[in-house]
C-alpha cells in the first residue's frame, strides 16, 4: 500500500510497483520508502532497489524507513547515500 498526501508519498513493505502506479508518484517533494537491508529480500526493497526506485521517481528528498540492523550503522550508511537521500530515525519529524 502506498499513500500520497499532496507532494509527499509514504510506501512501506514495497518490493515492486507497476509503471502505472509509479506515474502517480512523480513530482514529489518528499518520498518515504522502505530499504530493509543490503541483501535481497523476497518482500521488501533492499538498499540497491530502493535507490533505483528513487532514481526513477526523482523526488526532491527521500527518507528510507523500515530499515533493519542488517543495513548497517546509520552514520556509515548515510555517508554512502546521495545528498538528497536520508535514513529515517525514531522521532524524525518532516514538515509538509
Amino acid at each position: 500500500t502506498a499513500y500520497r498526501f499532496g507532494n509527499v508519498a509514504y510506501l512501506t513493505d514495497v518490493k515492486s510497483i507497476t509503471e502505472e502506479e509509479k506515474e502517480k508518484l512523480k513530482n514529489l517533494e518528499v518520498l518515504i520508502v522502505n530499504a530493509l537491508r543490503i541483501e535481497e529480500h523476497p518482500t521488501h526493497f533492499n538498499l540497491e532497489e530502493a535507490l533505483n526506485f528513487v532514481n526513477e521517481i526523482q523526488p526532491k528528498k527521500t527518507y528510507f524507513t523500515h530499515i533493519s540492523h542488517k543495513l548497517g550503522f546509520h552514520e556509515e550508511v548515510s555517508k554512502q547515500l546521495p545528498e538528497n537521500v536520508f535514513l529515517a530515525y525514531d522521532g524524525l519529524k518532516i514538515e509538509v
